[in-house]
């Protein structure tokens, strides 16, 4: 078995690289750290790069940009892989505003020329890729959205709420980062659809997890609670009360790896924590409160809230439906419950502070 992955020293693709590392004869990551580019030096994945071909024989990585076809195709060239995940992207729904053409280009043109390397020299692999919640744009919003004590929250008929993959991606304000990646979405649907190829759409709440080098413009979860431990502002845009579903790394691709065991042609799959590992912005703040306090630290509010400033084209609320996934992968399940991601990345950022 040989695995490609883009954007591996990512959060999603490192895991991907730790995950298939035991699981396949050669993997081979691609990644120029775009990253540092998007969010400032000390945003950089470079040395996780490095950690994991000193960590894996079976492991090298090109420092190559999705968006140069020319130096993408002498990878497919020289191998015939089994399994391509495609993880690499711009993520941030407020940098994209900053620069939509680099924003585009990487997420809807640098996924094009996967596609096309895809089924010119490995048609017969699997195609996995890594959408976002971001594509149903602000429909979410529309939903009758009941303010609660400390959330938001969506009642359909009575009985707490989910969004499936049945909620339409049209005729919203999707952002403009939301627009490039919906791009890339139609068109990885299509290659399986049109083609016949095996690809798959997995579109992802928060991921999230202790390896997350949150940032102000992206990762929430990750970024906050690095806020919160070393006592630095945070500003909260909205209410504080908007949810979002946080889903740990490994349990994403371990649902990649039943994908590639079974894949279903240019399907969609929403994929988050779910309702159980759904939380707002100030119910993570009681939550990460608590833990700092158990590790003899104090208590922290150094946060501000602008609640006439939404994100633009932003979910207020937003909960994975997983009812898909389950059904058509029925031995996968949710192992990283939402106190247990939060306690390991608290810990994490403990642990980085006290050795610095």
């Amino acid at each position: 078995m040989k695995v490609l992955i883009t954007g591996s020293n990512g959060l999603i693709g490192s895991q991907c690289v730790i995950f298939f590392a035991s699981k396949a004869e050669e993997v081979i990551g691609v990644d120029n750290d775009m990253r540092s580019y998007f969010f400032g030096e000390g945003s950089s994945t470079k040395d996780v790069g490095k950690s994991l071909e000193e960590d894996f024989d079976n492991f090298i990585s090109y420092e190559i940009d999705i968006r140069d076809k020319d130096a993408m195709e002498k990878v497919f060239k020289g191998n015939s892989f089994d399994l391509i995940i495609h993880t690499a992207a711009q993520p941030s729904h407020d940098w994209a505003a900053k620069e939509p053409l680099t924003d585009f280009g990487v997420n809807a043109l640098g996924t094009m020329n996967l596609l096309e390397l895809y089924r010119l020299y490995s048609p017969s692999a699997t195609f996995i890729f890594t959408s976002t919640n971001k594509v149903y744009g602000d429909t979410p919003n529309y939903l009758p959205l009941v303010e609660e004590e400390t959330r938001i929250e969506y009642y359909d008929g009575g009985n707490l709420g989910s969004i499936d993959e049945s909620m339409s991606i049209d005729n919203c304000l999707h952002s403009i980062f939301g627009a490039s990646k919906v791009a890339a979405d139609v068109m990885v649907q299509e290659y399986g659809k049109y083609f016949g190829l095996n690809t798959g759409v997995f579109r992802g709440g928060c991921l999230t997890g202790p390896e997350h080098q949150g940032a102000e413009l992206h990762g929430f979860l990750s970024y906050l609670i690095k806020c919160m431990v070393q006592g630095k502002p945070y500003t909260v845009y909205g209410t504080g009360k908007q949810v979002r579903d946080n889903i740990h790394s490994w349990d994403l691709v371990n649902l990649f790896w039943h994908f590639y065991k079974n894949p279903k042609r240019g399907e969609v799959y929403n994929i988050g924590g779910g309702r159980d590992n759904s939380i707002s912005i100030l119910e993570a703040i009681n939550k990460v409160n608590k833990i700092l306090v158990d590790y003899n630290l104090s208590e922290w509010d150094n946060y501000s809230i602008e609640k006439n400033n939404w994100r633009k084209g932003d979910h207020k609320w937003y909960i994975s439906d997983l009812s898909k996934a389950k059904k058509d992968f029925p031995s996968w399940r949710i192992e990283h419950p939402l106190d247990s991601i939060i306690k390991e990345i608290t810990l994490c950022e403990i642990n980085a502070v006290r050795h610095r």
